[in-house]
C-alpha cells in the first residue's frame, strides 16, 4: 500500500497536466461545432473536395460529420493521440525511473518481492489513467450537452469516449513491456513519441485502404472505429479481443522479465 500511495503521488503532478491538457483539446474542439454548424453546406462542400483516402486518413464520414457525435468522432482522434503518450510515458517510466533516479538499490532491499512491485506500480499506473478518464468525461459531457443544438444518444457519446480507455490501457502495456528490455534509460519521452506517432502514422496510412482489416491489428488507434460505434451502437469483437490479448501478454511479459532482470541501479 505504501508503495502504491508513494506512485500516485509521484505521479499526480503529470496527471493533473494531462487531464487539464485532455479537457482544454476537447472545449477547444466542441466550442468550435457551433460555429461549423452554422455554415454545414459550406462546411460539408469543402471536406467533400478532399480526396477519399485523405478524409479516411482524417476520420471524416460525411454522412455523420455535422452532426455532434460525427464532428466529435473526427476530432476525438487527435485526443486519443494524447492520450495515448500519457499512458506510454506512465508504461515505460514506472519500472525505469528507479534506475534513473537511483533509487533501485532502496527499492529492491526491502523485504518486498519484485512482482509486488510491479503490481502496485501497475495499480497506481491504472488508477491515474482511469482519473484521468473519469474527469475529462465528465468534463467533455458538460461541455457538449451546452454547445448540441439538438438531441443526440448519450450511450454513443459515451461509448467513443471510453475508446480513450481502452488505447491508454494498450499502450500502458507496450510501454511495460518496452521498458523491461532496458538496463538504463536516460529519457522516457523519444521512446513514447516514437512509439505512439509510429503507430498512429501506420494506422492512418492504414485507413486510406478501408477494406484491408488484417493490416489494422498493427495499429491500436484502429482498433476503434468511431463510425462503426455510431453506426452499429457497438465495438468490433476482433479488436476488442485483440486489445485484450495485447495487454495481457505484455503485462505477464514484463513480469516475467522484470523479475529476472539485472537491475543496475548506479552507474
Amino acid at each position: 500500500m505504501n508503495m502504491f500511495l508513494h506512485e500516485l503521488k509521484s505521479l499526480r503532478k503529470s496527471t493533473i497536466i494531462w487531464t487539464c491538457s485532455l479537457i482544454a483539446m476537447s472545449a477547444m474542439f466542441l466550442s468550435i461545432y457551433p460555429s461549423i454548424l452554422d455554415d454545414a453546406a459550406d462546411y460539408k462542400k469543402m471536406l467533400g473536395s478532399y480526396p477519399a483516402p485523405v478524409r479516411a486518413m482524417l476520420g471524416i464520414n460525411m454522412n455523420y460529420v455535422t452532426s455532434i457525435l460525427g464532428f466529435y468522432s473526427m476530432v476525438f482522434s487527435f485526443i486519443t493521440l494524447c492520450g495515448a503518450i500519457q499512458a506510454m510515458n506512465i508504461g515505460v517510466s514506472i519500472l525505469t525511473k528507479e534506475s534513473r533516479e537511483r533509487t533501485a538499490d532502496f527499492l529492491l532491499v526491502k523485504p518486498v518481492s519484485r512482482s509486488a512491485i510491479v503490481s502496485a506500480k501497475l495499480l497506481a499506473a491504472f488508477t491515474v489513467i482511469a482519473a484521468t478518464d473519469v474527469a475529462f468525461y465528465a468534463v467533455t459531457i458538460i461541455i457538449a450537452n451546452s454547445v448540441k443544438t439538438t438531441g443526440y444518444d448519450g450511450k454513443l457519446f459515451f461509448m467513443i469516449n471510453l475508446t480513450l480507455f481502452f488505447l491508454q490501457l494498450i499502450f500502458l502495456a507496450l510501454g511495460l513491456i518496452v521498458s523491461v528490455f532496458f538496463k538504463k534509460l536516460k529519457s522516457v519521452l523519444p521512446i513514447s513519441l516514437g512509439t505512439v506517432f509510429g503507430l498512429y502514422m501506420i494506422g492512418a496510412l492504414i485507413a486510406a485502404d478501408k477494406n484491408n482489416d488484417a493490416a489494422r491489428i498493427i495499429s491500436p488507434f484502429k482498433y476503434f472505429d468511431t463510425t462503426y460505434i455510431i453506426k452499429n451502437g457497438s465495438y468490433e469483437g476482433k479488436y476488442l479481443i485483440a486489445s485484450a490479448v495485447i495487454i495481457v501478454l505484455s503485462v505477464i511479459a514484463g513480469y516475467i522479465i522484470y523479475i529476472k532482470k539485472d537491475i543496475h541501479a548506479v552507474s
